[in-house]
């Protein structure tokens, strides 16, 4: 902008702001929030509009077609079908693209009733619990992509309340995800094969180290993300020694049965219990048979500064949880899986 155009903006500007302030009630200007929000609903009123007609226009350089009104962080403005088209609108949408963007921000982080107060103070445009409800709904979010090698991945299961008649009981049903350490996350209800698919088309070193907790149904669904050779499956540490401290006994041999795990050592950490057999302890040696090839030396994996814990997932799904578990919610089975990638596309910064 030149020194000349700045100077017929400065002037334009006086002019429309005495405009402005002659219109306005002497009781809306008395401090500085009542001049901040007479001068947002002038915006929104009269000036975004009447702005918006002539960017429309200029950019799309077109007039024609059938006009329809959409609510917007600009106002209520008007456009015409071909406009929308050039200026990739989506068709039958009442919202701005910016303006759902916004609710879709605020829905994701809290219940859609919240949402339409909060998004009215913040922008001074209402839009209904019901359209942004329909927003998460429809909105055809895709999973989020790593940019960067994935190196590191932890897996593990959620629940979600599933709505139910009136008088039946809850409902609560698994969903599972997966946290690409340091780079993004997922959550996808009842598909596996959609999960595992999302993992095979992220940038991956050569062998990618798979953490979880004992549960059958995570390690079944690394199984599925990645090939034997592809994956180093690691059994979570802080699950391990949740198991052993189960066991009871003597914390001097807790203690050594420890230490040896520490140092990946699983046949004699089993031996630390001798001929004692309670049936914690058969649980126990049956637990690390069972995982045994995914105990690793620890000591050794921490002072490569390589991961020995899920807690990255854990995290993930208490977050995930922050939403779809908010006091009295209950889902219609086809809205989970559009409130969990609404969700993920929020923990990954997607929205900001």
């Amino acid at each position: 902008m030149t020194p000349e155009e700045r100077q017929k903006l400065k002037q334009a500007a006086e002019t429309i702001a005495d405009i402005l302030y002659q219109n306005t009630p002497k009781e809306k200007v008395q401090d500085f929030e009542s001049i901040e929000l007479s001068l947002r609903d002038h915006w929104l009123e009269t000036l975004g509009p009447e702005l918006a007609l002539y960017f429309f226009a200029q950019s799309s350089q077109t007039r024609s077609g059938r006009e329809r009104k959409i609510r917007s962080c600009i106002g209520e403005v008007s456009l015409t079908s071909n406009q929308a088209k050039r200026l990739k609108v989506k068709p039958r949408t009442r919202v701005s693209p910016h303006l759902e963007r916004c609710s879709l921000l605020l829905c994701a982080n809290e219940s859609f009733a919240n949402a339409e107060v909060d998004i009215e103070v913040l922008t001074g445009v209402k839009v209904s619990h019901g359209t942004q409800h329909r927003q998460a709904r429809q909105n055809a979010l895709s999973l989020s992509q790593s940019q960067d090698s994935v190196r590191e991945m932890s897996v593990d299961g959620g629940k979600v309340r599933l709505r139910t008649p009136k008088g039946q009981e809850s409902l609560w049903r698994d969903y599972k995800a997966i946290a690409l350490h340091g780079q993004v996350c997922a959550a996808v209800f009842q598909d596996n094969a959609q999960l595992a698919d999302w993992v095979r088309q992220q940038p991956r070193a050569e062998s990618v180290s798979v953490v979880a907790d004992g549960h059958p149904g995570v390690w079944n669904l690394a199984r599925d993300c990645l090939k034997e050779s592809q994956r180093q499956e690691i059994l979570d540490w802080y699950h391990l020694i949740e198991n052993l401290h189960r066991v009871g006994g003597s914390n001097q041999r807790l203690e050594a049965v420890r230490e040896h795990l520490w140092q990946g050592e699983v046949e004699a950490a089993g031996a630390e219990f001798g001929q004692w057999r309670t049936p914690e302890v058969v649980n126990f040696l049956n637990y690390i048979e069972r995982h045994s090839h995914r105990l690793p030396n620890y000591a050794q994996r921490q002072e490569n500064g390589q991961v020995i814990g899920s807690g990255e997932v854990e995290s993930t799904i208490k977050r995930i949880g922050l939403r779809m578990k908010i006091s009295g919610a209950q889902w219609n089975r086809e809205n989970v899986n559009p409130m969990l990638r609404l969700r993920c596309a929020y923990l990954n910064r997607e929205l900001a």
